[in-house]
Order: structure tokens, then C-alpha cells, then sequence
């Protein structure tokens, strides 16, 4: 099987994992605007993929072929399921899988899971040997990744990320911040290049990924240039700017009228994709992306945000244009 993360060209930008954001639709959506090199599916759990509840987890893997290269991401503690659903993976399309070992959301590390993993070095490793053996034959597995912070309540770079680097991994993705730091106060990215210099003396082939407060794909090469990351890792920054990925000297700037049409075929498309699998709510959290930088936007956002169904919204949006 080809490996994907050999192949791209450095630098190369990757669109974070965000749950509850980057289903199918907002991929193809961001897609539309300015690529990325590499997707990611929503972070995903193994045990509720591999439990009763599976259809609706299995949501999460759904994609089209316009979103490839897409790397599928998972989490959990239990080596069992982890197995199991890289076995699965392994034969549904996806370009590679990635293990999250960096959320610090309280129930995934209460779980054992997520960041958790950064002070359980050996159960870390058992999870990766699992989802290795799942991934397929020496010959035919899926490249295997992981996505990680550079340490719990403190920064471990050095035992943390040698440790990582001798698991010969394909990729590793780093948020610049420990757990404890969540998303608050400045991202660390002198770690990176800690990081990058590490994995150079080691002889690793593993691609180091760089993550924290990217604004846009020129603020990516200039991270790219000063800390030396095979690729950079931005996910908050689509919320304020759609045609973050824009690589072109003068970035694409929309217009209104471009904005609220692809509001339009945002919420068209999220009703095409789910019907009533899932809650009309979720597309809320997208409307200040396309709602913004006119006269009384706050209003019509505030509109948007009172409507109880696709049809509501569409109205909004129809008479705008009028």
C-alpha cells in the first residue's frame, strides 16, 4: 500500500481532526475553498464503533472521494477494539489511521485515553502495536499515525517524543501545548523544532506535523521555515477564514454574497448527507463563519441562530438576496 506520508511534498498542510465539526460535508465544503494536502475524519471512538451503538459511530468514517487523501482518527484504551476497528479501516478506503493520544477532554482521559496516554507510555504502545497488527500485513498496512501534546501538566518533550520515535511511526501530529494548557496561552512551538532535530539525529523517516494557532497557509510557511515541520496542522483557523489553505500570494478574499452562498450549499448539503440522522443544531456552530463582515451581520446571524430547521434558514438567506 502506498504511504501517503511519503509522498506529499514538504511542506504540506493538513486540516485538524475537530469533533462535531469536520464530518464529510465540511470537508468537501473547506475543499471547495482552498484544499489542504490531508484531511482528517472527526476523532472517533473504537469502543463505540466495536459496541451496540455502531451505525451512528460509523457516521464518522463516511466520505466521498473528493476528501482524499483522508486519514481516519480514533481513540480509546482497550487494544481489543482498537485492533478491531484499524482491522475494518484497513479495507474501507482510507488513506492511513491515526491514534489520538492528545485530547484532554476530562472523559476521554478519565477513560485512560487521549492525552492520558502521554503518562502510560506502555499501554501507548500496546494500542499502536494493536492498531499496527489491525492495519494490515507488513506489505499492505495502512501508514499509522499519531496525534499528540508535548506532555500532560508539563512539558516531556524529550522522553515523550523519543520515546514516540523509536515506534517508527509514519507521522506524528503535535499540538504545541501540554493537556493542562487546553487551547489557552501561547503554543510551544520551539518544541517543534526540538522535535524536528531529534527525529534528524535519530535517522527517523517519521514526518513530524506542527499544530497551534496557524492562521493561514502563509503563517504555515513562515512556521514551516523557523521550525522546520514536514507539515503544519490547522483547524480553529477555517472558523475565521474558509480559504486558510489558500497557498497563492494574494489569498482569496470573498466576498458577502460568496460567503452566504456557500452557507447556502453548506446547510443543503448537511440536509442531503444526515435527513434527521443528525440534529439540524450542529450546523449553529457554522454560521459565524459565513455571517460576518457586513452591515447588521450580527443581526442576521442572531436570526439564524433562533431557526429550528434547514427551511427556516434558507428563508434568512433568500431574502437577503432580494
Amino acid at each position: 500500500m502506498k504511504n501517503i506520508w511519503q509522498e506529499l511534498k514538504i511542506p504540506f498542510l493538513v486540516l485538524a481532526p475537530l469533533e462535531g465539526v469536520t464530518d464529510t460535508v465540511f470537508r468537501r465544503i473547506v475543499a471547495s475553498c482552498a484544499r489542504p494536502d490531508v484531511f482528517f475524519t472527526e476523532f472517533t471512538s473504537s469502543d463505540g464503533f466495536c459496541s451496540v451503538g455502531r451505525d451512528r459511530v460509523a457516521e464518522s468514517f463516511r466520505f466521498t472521494k473528493e476528501e482524499q487523501p483522508l486519514i481516519a482518527q480514533i481513540w480509546g484504551s482497550n487494544p481489543d477494539t482498537m485492533y478491531k476497528t484499524a482491522k475494518e479501516l484497513s479495507s474501507m478506503g482510507f488513506s492511513g489511521i491515526d491514534i489520538n493520544m492528545g485530547c484532554p477532554d476530562r472523559a476521554v482521559v478519565k477513560n485512560g485515553s487521549g492525552a492520558a496516554l502521554i503518562k502510560n507510555p506502555d499501554l501507548a504502545k500496546i494500542l499502536i502495536d494493536a492498531v499496527r497488527r489491525g492495519a494490515g500485513s507488513a506489505s499492505r498496512r495502512m501508514p499509522i499515525s499519531v496525534k499528540t501534546r508535548i506532555g500532560f501538566n508539563k512539558i516531556v518533550t524529550d522522553e515523550w517524543f523519543l520515546f514516540l520515535l523509536n515506534l517508527g511511526l509514519d507521522a506524528i501530529s503535535i499540538h504545541c501545548r501540554t493537556a493542562k494548557e487546553l487551547s489557552k496561552g501561547p503554543a510551544h512551538w520551539d518544541q517543534i523544532r526540538k522535535i524536528v532535530d531529534m527525529r534528524n539525529r535519530m535517522g527517523s523517516k517519521t514526518k513530524i506535523i506542527g499544530n497551534g494557532d496557524v492562521k493561514d497557509a502563509k503563517d504555515a510557511m513562515n512556521k514551516y521555515t523557523l521550525y522546520g515541520a514536514d507539515g503544519i496542522m490547522m483547524g480553529r483557523a477555517v472558523f475565521t477564514n474558509m480559504w486558510a489553505f489558500d497557498r497563492k500570494e494574494v489569498p482569496h478574499q470573498p466576498t458577502t454574497m460568496e460567503l452566504l452562498d456557500l452557507m447556502e450549499r453548506h446547510v443543503r448539503m448537511f440536509t442531503a448527507e444526515w435527513g434527521t440522522k443528525k440534529n439540524y443544531a450542529i450546523l449553529k456552530k457554522f454560521f459565524k463563519i459565513y455571517i460576518t463582515g457586513f452591515k447588521g451581520a450580527s443581526e442576521v446571524r442572531d436570526r439564524c441562530m433562533k431557526t429550528n430547521s434547514a427551511e427556516e434558514v434558507l428563508q434568512i438567506l433568500q431574502e437577503l438576496r432580494i
